[in-house]
């Protein structure tokens, strides 16, 4: 089985080969390895050229967001299942596309999720909170709950079959795809209880208030438009983080 792993970047020399560096890492062999750079103005270019033995594919061009950026990698991937790992985000240990593949092959599913661990952004070793996601429900899909979509990965064949991200919206999209596979689509999934990715903590959706907002509405629409859940949705998915941090004291005052 081949496994593409697409990493969007943007000016992400601080970090990036880290990335590149978790990728290459993993002793699972059949790795499709592609990054989709957004034609970046500071050392991420010499960081992917000198890492280009550990590249399988890479693109430097302008794009129109994220989200499009995400379906270029998709668009170039040719591996049975499909996943992301961001430009600031590493695996936490080599063995973890093998599991995945491992998971895959055992059950005959069509995807995969894992939990994420977030950890200081200077220092990785600093651990400041984990979140646990527990099997697929679709009545935890109506309290808010969804897979992290950075742990989560799938068969490629429901990407390409009118499942790429929807580039209309500029914050929820990979809330949207997620009701758009589980939803629409009714894929199957397996819950792997175990951290599958490290995620630096940061990210555009929660930096001010104005984005916030426009998440709630960009949410709210991704909700209409799968024709799924009600606004008591959004309020108990905009909690649910914020209740398990209110458990991390570390997370908010460090």
């Amino acid at each position: 089985m081949k496994i593409s792993v697409i990493t969007v970047c943007y000016n992400s020399e601080k970090y990036l080969g880290d990335t590149i560096g978790s990728v290459a890492a993993q002793t699972y062999g059949n790795i499709e390895y592609i990054v989709i750079d957004g034609k970046s103005t500071d050392g991420t270019i010499n960081i992917i050229r000198t890492s280009e033995g550990r590249i399988s594919k890479w693109i430097s061009e302008p794009d129109n967001g994220l989200y499009d950026a995400m379906n270029k990698g998709i668009a170039m991937a040719t591996g049975d299942v499909v996943g992301f790992l961001h430009s600031d985000d590493f695996f936490p240990h080599r063995q973890v596309i093998g599991k995945i593949v491992e998971v895959f092959g055992r059950t005959g599913t069509d995807a995969v999720f894992g939990d994420i661990r977030y950890v200081d952004q200077s220092n990785p070793l600093k651990v400041l909170t984990s979140r646990k996601y527990g099997k697929y429900k679709r009545w935890k899909m109506q309290l808010g709950w969804h897979p992290p979509h950075p742990a989560f990965y799938v068969k490629r064949e429901f990407l390409v079959n009118g499942g790429l991200f929807d580039t209309s919206f500029h914050i929820s999209a990979d809330y949207d795809h997620m009701l758009l596979l589980l939803i629409g689509k009714k894929i199957r999934t397996e819950y792997i209880p175990e951290v599958l990715v490290m995620m630096r903590v940061g990210g555009v959706s929660n930096r001010t208030m104005s984005n916030v907002r426009k998440k709630w509405r960009e949410d709210y629409r991704a909700l209409r438009k799968n024709h799924f859940g009600t606004p008591l949705t959004i309020f108990l998915k905009t909690m649910r983080p914020v209740s398990h941090f209110l458990q991390s004291p570390r997370y908010l005052f460090e």
